[in-house]
């Protein structure tokens, strides 16, 4: 796989301190930039921003795949399976209530990968994912 330059995402948060603590102190990533209106983040290499917006009634969009009902719309990191093993393990040990709890997801075929959906506390949907075999991303 070539090398991957980081994406930058900036989603809306109702409650700024609350998921600055969630993602500094739960998700344990670094700080970076931050003022009264948004928060900069290091989220495996990769630039997330909380930006405050105030809080919105719509109710969470779910898809299905896999027999799950996958919210819509989400973010998250494709991660090296070992990490993905051991920070699944972690946010299972801080009480995160899972939208989708860790499991292999097209086990046995094609684009075969370990999948878990949870929501910060402003309600973004994050998925984090592993493939074994990395050349499996994009495969048909």
């Amino acid at each position: 796989m070539q090398n991957i330059t980081p994406f930058h995402v900036a989603i809306p948060v109702h409650n700024l301190d609350e998921c600055r603590a969630f993602y500094r102190d739960v998700l344990e990533c670094e700080e970076g930039r931050s003022s009264d209106h948004w928060v900069d983040f290091n989220l495996f290499g990769h630039q997330l921003v909380i930006h405050y917006k105030p809080k919105s009634e719509e109710e969470l969009h779910t898809n299905p795949v896999d027999g799950k009902n996958v919210p819509v719309p989400h973010y998250g990191v494709v991660l090296e399976w070992d990490t993905f093993q051991s920070f699944s393990k972690k946010l299972e040990g801080k009480g995160i209530d899972f939208v989708i709890a860790p499991y292999i997801r097209f086990k046995g075929e094609v684009g075969e990968q370990a999948t878990m959906f949870f929501l910060d506390p402003a309600g973004n949907a994050l998925e984090f994912k592993a493939f074994k075999d990395m050349g499996q991303l994009f495969a048909k």
